[in-house]
Formats: C-alpha cells, structure tokens, sequence
C-alpha cells in the first residue's frame, strides 16, 4: 500500500482505500460496482489505480456530454455496459423565470438542503427558464417529492426521458499551455492569469477565496497535482489537466484549461 500511496496526498489515502475495496468487490462477486459521483481528481486516481485490465474494465459517465462529475462504473469483462448501468437519472424543473432567475449556487443549495450527500448528484445546468442537474437514480424519486422551491420560487420536478432535450454546458474549458516555476497554488495561478501576481494570488489564497477540489486551501504552498480543480473567486476556474514536462529552464510545462467569471 505504501508505494501506492507515496503518490497522492495524505488527504487522499482514505479515497485511494475505498477504490481499492471496490476493485476487491467486482473481482470477488465478478459483478458490476458503481460509485457514487466523483470529481475529476477523484476519477483520476481511480484510472492510475485500476487502469483497463483484462478482467477489470472501467467506464464513466455524468449524464450530460462533457460532464464534470461522473459515476464510475467498475465491471468484468463479459459486461457490456449500457446507460442504465450507471444508474443515473435526469431531473428537469420548470420556473417562472419572467421573476426570478435561478443561478447555479440556487440549485446546489436547495438539494443540499433536502440533506442530500454531494456525491448523490452530479452537473447542474441552468437554461433560461428550466433548471437540469444529474441524480443517482436511488435518490430520483426523494428529490422528485421533496424539492419543491428554490430560491423562494415553486418548482416542479420531472424526469428527463428526451436526451436530445439536454442543456449543452454553457461554459467550455479554455485550453492552454502554461510555465510555472512549481506546482504550488500560488505560482500556478499566477502563471494562468496574465493579471495576478504572485503576491495577489497569495492574498487570494489566504483570504480563503481558493478552492481545490471543492475544498477551501489557505497554504500558498499547498502543492498541485494533474487534475486538480481550482476555483478562485470573482475570477473564474482553473483545471490542470496534465503535466507535460520542463523547459530548458527546468521550469514546468502544463497544459490548463480555464474558465473565467464573466
């Protein structure tokens, strides 16, 4: 276990435990597993644990085309799997928007508060006037009798069964290739904005305006790995999405993909 380990974070090692009892589940009972909705770290450390074996095979999926969060489908090799096996569900709901105009944080709190753990759902995408977001089936018919408002506003929650009815994501990833002297939080970020200093950025970091991985990081030294998520307030996201090397100057190359507020 500790070679494994000496890879990721300290944080980590309890995910890294429970991908391995999973990948023990699907050898032992030679059926399917399917996770609970997962970060695009955590589907990282599940591809480097388990990879494509001949008698493990792993698939992804989130419901909507380029998803964020996804389930991912640990299976043996005589299965084929189909979307059902994911055992997702796509909830729409209808608002006045002449009224109101829902945003994202509108939608995440409300299911929050219904008491339901993030990993129950996945991508939440808001159109002009209908709201669609990705549960685990287990949980469809909960939320479809609880979540009545949100944000003050009377909502109505149904079942998505046109997939060509699906909200496209609004916003894409903006890729490019940067140079940082390391993978700290602080020289990533302002290596990726042209408009922040170092010295900026760690005042962005120590006001706890940064996130990585969803979580509040208030060490500007705190270290980056491939497929970390940052989220910097009022500014916009940041994924790092691989490490591709060094320059003749020993510094790193990475390519990133941004998306900034707008």
């Amino acid at each position: 276990m500790d070679h494994i380990l000496q890879h990721f974070r300290p944080e980590e090692r309890e995910f890294i435990e429970q991908v391995l009892e999973w990948k023990h589940q699907v050898e032992d009972f030679y059926a399917p597993k399917t996770t609970p909705f997962l970060d695009p770290r955590q589907v990282m450390i599940v591809k480097s644990l388990i990879g494509q074996h001949d008698d493990i095979q792993i698939g992804f999926h989130g419901g909507f085309d380029a998803p964020e969060r996804q389930r991912v489908l640990l299976y043996p090799s005589y299965l084929t799997p189909t979307f059902e096996d994911y055992e997702l569900e796509v909830l729409s709901v209808r608002y006045p928007s002449k009224f109101v105009q829902l945003k994202h944080p509108d939608v995440l709190g409300a299911l929050l508060s219904l008491g339901l753990d993030r990993a129950k759902f996945g991508d939440i995408r808001v159109g002009v006037d209908v709201v669609q977001f990705v549960v685990a089936k287990e949980v469809a018919d909960y939320v479809r009798a609880n979540l009545t408002s949100i944000a003050k506003s009377k909502v109505v929650v149904q079942s998505v069964t046109d997939m060509e009815t699906l909200l496209p994501a609004v916003d894409m990833w903006q890729e490019s290739m940067i140079t940082a002297s390391s993978l700290r939080l602080d020289a990533v970020i302002a290596s990726s904005y042209p408009a922040i200093s170092r010295q900026k950025a760690a005042m962005y970091i120590e006001a706890g305006k940064v996130k990585v991985n969803y979580a509040v990081r208030e060490q500007t030294a705190f270290e980056l790995h491939e497929s970390d998520l940052i989220s910097i307030r009022g500014v916009g996201r940041l994924w790092v999405m691989s490490i591709e090397g060094r320059t003749k100057k020993e510094k790193l190359r990475l390519k990133i993909g941004k998306m900034e507020r707008k």
